[in-house]
């Protein structure tokens, strides 16, 4: 995923590690999966041309992987989603169908998100760690968040956990 394009959004603010940003209406392309693997396969054939009309559709970053919260508790899931980006400006109507019926294509209103950024490969304890840190600072400082934070991982799984960038993130009210 390092030589893909990344999706453009505008820095709107900054406190301490927390950086806020402005993001664009995205198309996405999303599986249901418990296993990365199995979703990230999934979408990589989605746009190697798993679609009509066959179309190759230029691999974007981040990849955005979330967790499905239960409805009622104590039940416990391992389910999440994962998603592509599709390329900066591409309108639902311009995205192919894809002929996997696990893979389903969403579009994302123009929103604000509050990020942090590590390192590392993202394990499940890093990004539970992360997301703490990310929620505390944000209740802190007094700011509305909106639906269930997310992850952004923006390199191959080649790269070196040390070069790798990785956000969590949670929509924010403004």
């Amino acid at each position: 995923m390092s030589s893909a394009g990344i999706i453009p959004y505008t820095v709107t603010g900054k406190n301490g590690e927390i950086e806020f940003r402005h993001y664009p209406a995205l198309v996405l392309a999303t599986v249901d999966s418990a296993n990365d693997d199995a979703g990230f396969n999934l979408l990589f054939a989605y746009i190697s041309g798993s679609n009509r009309p066959k179309e190759k559709i230029p691999m974007t970053a981040p990849v955005i992987t979330s967790q499905k919260i239960p409805m009622t508790a104590p039940v416990i899931s391992d389910a999440g989603t994962m998603s592509f980006v599709m390329p900066a400006g591409t309108t639902r109507e311009e995205t192919p169908d894809p002929t996997d019926s696990r893979v389903r294509i969403e579009v994302i209103p123009e929103r604000d998100i509050a990020v942090v950024r590590f390192s590392g490969y993202a394990s499940s304890e890093d990004v539970e760690s992360e997301t703490s840190r990310l929620l505390e600072g944000l209740q802190n400082n007094g700011v509305v968040t909106s639906g269930q934070p997310f992850l952004m991982r923006y390199d191959s799984p080649w790269t070196p956990g040390f070069l790798r960038r990785n956000e969590v993130a949670i929509e924010i009210r403004r």
